[in-house]
């Protein structure tokens, strides 16, 4: 077996350790209820380096073009300097039900391409590789990716939106307590 089958295949089970114990973390915290400000901030920032090296690797791959992994990863950093510049002057912003759900059908999405990355390192007929294959560079593979970065987008004014409504509420307190 090549090497290079090995390493789809070890990478395959270490995203899907990754994925798992990322969500027990979360679930953990919650039902325990031993969620901390490290914590808020740190998850999304895993989840982040987690999908973002993903998505490098399959642009590389010829996956998706090149405008959706600048507008995903982009968009991964700028929130997380913000939520990191709100952790500073010690304001949390949750992460929004939208987001988590982004970061699920990120996940959900990166798990099928290494699962056919992975079924290809098996001994499978030449149909079912070109299928796969096909599938790969097909208008549907797209079509998941733009909803994907459509979503990834959408998120993040989501982000912008929120910010600017927590910083008005801050201004009109300001604004009552000089009244």
């Amino acid at each position: 077996m090549s090497s290079d089958i090995v390493l789809k295949r070890i990478s395959v089970f270490i995203f899907f350790i990754a994925v798992i114990t990322d969500w027990y973390d979360g679930w953990y915290a919650r039902k325990y209820k031993s969620i901390t400000k490290t914590g808020i901030f740190l998850d999304p920032l895993a989840d982040k380096i987690l999908t973002s090296t993903a998505f490098i690797f399959f642009y590389l791959k010829n996956i998706f073009p090149l405008w959706m992994l600048i507008a995903i990863i982009v968009r991964d950093i700028v929130i997380t300097l913000l939520r990191s510049y709100d952790e500073y002057y010690g304001v949390t912003l949750k992460t929004s039900f939208n987001a988590k759900v982004k970061t699920f059908v990120q996940m959900t999405y990166i798990f099928l391409i290494l699962l056919i990355g992975l079924v290809l390192t098996f001994e499978i007929g030449s149909e079912l590789r070109n299928l796969i294959n096909y599938f790969l560079q097909s208008n549907w593979n797209y079509a998941l990716m733009l909803a994907l970065t459509i979503l990834t987008i959408f998120t993040g004014l989501e982000y912008f939106f929120e910010k600017f409504k927590q910083a008005k509420t801050i201004a009109d307190n300001k604004e009552k307590e000089n009244n």
